[in-house]
C-alpha cells in the first residue's frame, strides 16, 4: 500500500521514493505509481497536486495526479528515464499547494459559521490557487449576507486558531455533532472503520481527506470575489485570498 504523506504532513513537500508501476495509456500521459508520496490526488473540491520526479538529473513533469482505489496516480507527460524498482525524488508545486491548503481552511471556517449560525446546508465546492467556489443550500442568502459571513470568518481567522488533523476511530467520530456536511460525506462515514478529521481548535471539526495550514493566521484576508444564484436554494459563493 502506498504511504500517504500528505495525509500527516500538508507541509512536506518532497520525497524519495521507489517506483512501483508504470503504465503507458497514450504517448502523452504515462501513468506512475509510487511506494510514497507527497501528491494529493485531489478530492472533496482540492484540486490535485502537480509538480516533478526527477531520475538521474532528470526532471519528469507530473502534470496531474489522481486516485485509484487506494492507489495514487502520477501522469507524467512523456515516457519517463526511470523503470520500476528505481528510487526517484518527488517535488511538488508548492506555490499551488499552499495556496490550496489557505483556501481549503478558509472554506472551513467560512462553512463552520455558515453551519452553526445560519443553519446552511454545505452541498460542494472547488478549491483553487488563486479562487475557490463553494455552494449552499440556503434560500435567503444574498450577496449582502454573504459579505457578513466574510467578515465574522475574519473575525475567526484573526483569532490566530490552531488547526490539527486527528484520526479518529468510526465510534468517537459518530458522537461529534454535524461532523460531515454533505450527504456523500456521510455515506463514506458508515464505510469508514477510521476517521480522518480537521479540527480548527474551539471552533470547528470536519471529516475531511484533504490539506491544511497549522493555524488560521496563514489564511490571510478573505475577500468576496463573486456571489451567484444557482437557484431558489443554492448559492454560490466565490473567495478570494490577500497574499500573506
Amino acid at each position: 500500500m502506498v504511504e500517504k504523506i500528505y495525509l500527516n504532513d500538508s507541509y512536506a513537500k518532497e520525497t524519495d521514493a521507489k517506483v512501483t508501476s508504470i503504465s503507458n495509456k497514450n504517448e502523452k500521459e504515462i501513468e506512475i505509481e509510487l511506494d510514497k508520496t507527497v501528491f494529493y490526488p485531489g478530492g472533496g473540491g482540492e484540486l490535485p497536486d502537480t509538480g516533478i520526479i526527477s531520475f538521474n538529473g532528470q526532471e519528469n513533469k507530473v502534470i496531474n495526479t489522481k486516485k485509484n482505489g487506494d492507489n495514487v496516480i502520477h501522469i507524467i507527460e512523456a515516457l519517463p528515464n526511470f523503470k520500476v524498482n528505481d528510487e526517484v525524488h518527488c517535488k511538488i508545486d508548492w506555490k499551488k499547494r499552499y495556496a490550496y491548503m489557505r483556501h481549503h481552511t478558509a472554506i472551513h471556517v467560512i462553512s463552520g459559521i455558515m453551519e452553526s449560525k445560519y443553519n446552511a446546508m454545505f452541498t460542494g465546492g472547488m478549491i483553487s490557487d488563486m479562487k475557490s467556489h463553494f455552494d449552499f443550500d440556503m434560500p435567503e442568502l444574498n450577496r449582502e449576507l454573504a459579505e457578513q459571513v466574510i467578515k465574522e470568518s475574519q473575525l475567526v481567522i484573526n483569532r490566530n486558531l490552531n488547526v490539527v488533523v486527528k484520526i479518529l476511530s468510526k465510534e468517537e467520530a459518530l458522537k461529534i455533532p454535524n461532523l460531515v456536511r454533505t450527504e456523500p460525506g456521510r455515506e463514506l462515514l458508515n464505510k469508514l472503520e477510521t476517521v480522518r478529521v480537521v479540527d480548527i481548535e474551539n471552533f470547528d471539526v470536519q471529516m475531511d481527506g484533504g490539506t491544511h495550514v497549522k493555524n488560521t493566521k496563514e489564511i490571510g484576508i478573505v475577500n468576496l470575489s463573486g456571489f451567484e444564484n444557482k437557484g431558489s436554494h443554492r448559492k454560490r459563493v466565490e473567495i478570494s485570498l490577500n497574499d500573506l
